[in-house]
């Protein structure tokens, strides 16, 4: 169906009605993932400033104000007591040269995890094979890293903070052909231990941490929901509709074009605070699932959809540049991803983000709350083993997308608190459905 128009800016006396009470409404933040035209992320092998340069020029032309850049790993800290000065020294170029040019930059630590490739030291495999969230030595090494890269960009006034690293829960669980295993609270252990190392690096920066969506989807993986909604500054959605969605809704479902604000919504439901800052961190038109004459749509549609969520802190789209096709073994759609292609030309998408990233960019925009509230029984919140129930084609995804399309503007609660009225009240929730309600037969 056509994208609606982006809706009307809020006058500052809505922006103020609708915000929380002690909180400043932000400014809408657009960026994107850097992902350099030269040599991918192998471009820390053959650190190319000019080529960076280059880059940033091309991402600073499209209007946007911010960055998310990926270290490698093995190649800053290649040996468990040794880290790069040299790679660390790059990391610090880049963040300056973004500056230049107007960008804020967010750092991924631990990578970990890219495009289908995995990037981790040889200290934590084979032959000194280490579990990666329990080892004491694995631990330490992880600390010092993070704090390090964390305190080199400390005193650096773009520095937005870090992720702690790029779906690094893909290593703790199927389907990872060789997963560190571990249980829900080892893994929240991890996460305040990593979060508390870029804290003392960089103190009072916005650190958080990002997993794949198995951390909202899968029953019984062990990084979850609340740890993702409750630690860290922000919770981040990483938003793929190649997950399900659009193979059993199409590219132009409601549920496809609207997959990334269900992600923010559903984030809300296992908050503490009713109005903590969500961060669509990563979202891409991932083809042959979108494809590519419908790129630019899905792009325009799943950003305004996105910008009806109350408390959005911002969008940044996966990903910049293309991969070259000179690269080998990269899944078919990693290689047209970026807004740019490998040349630094602006594709359709990049457009459509473009004129976004203008229109939006830098306003405090807060649309009305969600009053509609849809149940979601994924059993006790800590753990939310029936988690399954909110994936593609399970019962609370299928009935949100329903009453979506019947332009309700639904949000989510946990069925623990869907009696709560102090709860309720905090989030502006006046009629609360069950799935079972809305999908009954009329």
């Amino acid at each position: 169906m056509p994208v609606p128009p982006p809706p009307a800016p809020d006058t500052d006396a809505d922006a103020r009605a609708h915000a929380p009470a002690g909180r400043t409404p932000g400014p809408l933040r657009f960026g994107v993932n850097y992902t350099p035209s030269q040599g991918w992320f192998h471009h820390w092998l053959d650190f190319d400033p000019d080529a960076v340069r280059a880059d940033l020029d091309s991402i600073a032309a499209l209007g946007l104000d911010h960055i998310r850049v990926f270290p490698l790993w093995p190649l800053f800290q290649p040996n468990r007591t040794l880290i790069r000065p040299r790679a660390v020294e790059q990391l610090v170029y880049l963040a300056d040269a973004a500056a230049d040019r107007g960008l804020d930059v967010n750092v991924d630590g631990l990578q970990g995890h890219l495009s289908s490739f995995d990037f981790l030291p040889a200290w934590t495999r084979t032959w000194h094979r280490r579990n990666l969230f329990t080892d004491p030595d694995v631990l330490t090494g992880q600390e010092e890293y993070l704090r390090t890269l964390a305190a080199a960009l400390a005193d650096r006034p773009n520095f937005l903070g870090m992720t702690l690293g790029n779906e690094i829960n893909q290593f703790s669980d199927g389907p990872h052909p060789d997963p560190d295993r571990i249980d829900d609270a080892q893994a929240a252990a991890w996460l305040e231990r990593m979060l508390a190392a870029c804290e003392r690096g960089a103190p009072g920066r916005m650190h958080l941490h990002a997993e794949y969506d198995a951390a909202w989807y899968r029953d019984g993986h062990p990084f979850t929901p609340a740890q993702a909604a409750r630690q860290g500054a922000l919770t981040a959605v990483h938003s793929w509709v190649f997950n399900g969605t659009a193979q059993r809704h199409g590219p132009a479902g409601v549920a496809t074009e609207h997959h990334a604000a269900y992600l923010i919504e559903l984030s809300k439901a296992w908050a503490v605070d009713p109005h903590r800052p969500v961060w669509l961190q990563e979202v891409g038109a991932p083809a042959p699932h979108i494809p590519e004459d419908r790129a630019a749509h899905f792009t325009e549609a799943t950003v305004v959809n996105a910008l009806d969520c109350p408390d959005l802190w911002g969008v940044t789209w996966w990903c910049s540049h293309d991969v070259s096709r000179s690269l080998a073994d990269f899944p078919e759609l990693e290689y047209g991803l970026g807004l740019l292609d490998n040349d630094r030309r602006v594709k359709p998408a990049g457009q459509a983000i473009a004129a976004l990233a203008g229109e939006w960019g830098g306003r405090t925009h807060r649309p009305p709350v969600r009053s509609t509230a849809l149940v979601v029984d994924a059993g006790p919140a800590g753990t939310a083993p029936r988690r399954s129930v909110c994936a593609p084609g399970g019962p609370v995804f299928e009935a949100w997308a329903e009453l979506t399309a019947q332009g309700a503007r639904p949000s989510l609660v946990l069925a623990e608190l869907a009696s709560d009225t102090a709860h309720l009240t905090a989030r502006g929730i006046t009629d609360v459905r069950t799935p079972e309600e809305v999908r009954a037969p009329v």
